[in-house]
């Protein structure tokens, strides 16, 4: 485990410390507004533990989705097409736009200075030898997340200013940026609840018992703020 810093530790005092109370999602926002922080303008992350048991096929939670103001960040984007796809993909603003060229870029040099990935679906024969590289940092594009698609454009627009990728990890977390620091504690509120209902909505039928046990929200170099939420 990473040796926290001294201003983590002065912050985790000012919140109450390791037994520090559950707090109301605005009330948390301004919170963390309020700690000691870097320089740079921090992402504010929402992390859901479920009560899903994550061995099991059937119980996966993943995903997109789109928050209602974005996440204050432009990403970079790459699309594998060709053709018409490949040309509409440049118009929307895609950061670099490749065929088999692409996939072989990436397998030479490891080159993964991109943020998503989106692919048509006739060029997954070529990007699949790709699933060594993408997969571990989970940038591998898929049907289930939206990222392999014949709407290319549309699919660009949306994962540069705000579609969001989700999927839980080995111990049943989900981790979700939700914007920047900086942004109106309104909006960082309402992005963190329609994250929230999102994942409510995408409960696998296999789940028994409760499923959204607790709801976390931290800034880049802060403690989490544990959220009352409606479960």
């Amino acid at each position: 485990m990473a040796k926290k810093s001294k201003r983590y530790k002065r912050n985790l005092e000012k919140l109450g410390g390791e037994k520090r109370p559950r707090m109301e999602t605005a009330n948390a926002i301004e919170t963390l507004k309020k700690l000691e922080g870097p320089k740079f303008d921090q992402t504010v992350e929402l992390v859901l533990n479920l009560g899903i048991d994550p061995r099991k096929s059937d119980q996966q939670v993943r995903g997109t989705l789109s928050l209602p103001h974005g996440l204050g960040k432009e990403r970079k984007v790459v699309v594998f097409a060709e053709g018409e796809a490949a040309e509409a993909a440049k118009e929307a603003g895609a950061d670099y736009v490749g065929g088999v060229d692409l996939v072989q870029k990436i397998q030479k040099e490891g080159w993964t200075d991109f943020d998503v990935a989106i692919a048509t679906p006739d060029m997954m024969r070529h990007v699949s030898k790709l699933g060594r590289i993408l997969g571990p940092q989970g940038k591998m594009p898929s049907s289930k997340t939206g990222t392999v698609t014949n709407k290319v454009a549309e699919a660009v627009k949306e994962f540069k200013f705000g579609r969001v990728e989700y999927r839980n990890d080995s111990t049943g977390n989900v981790h979700l940026p939700v914007g920047k620091l900086s942004f109106e504690t309104e909006k960082l509120v309402e992005n963190i609840q329609a994250a929230i209902e999102h994942i409510k909505s995408v409960r696998p039928a296999a789940v028994k018992g409760a499923y959204l046990k607790k709801a976390f929200v931290s800034a880049t170099m802060t403690p989490a703020i544990e959220l009352i939420v409606e479960k």
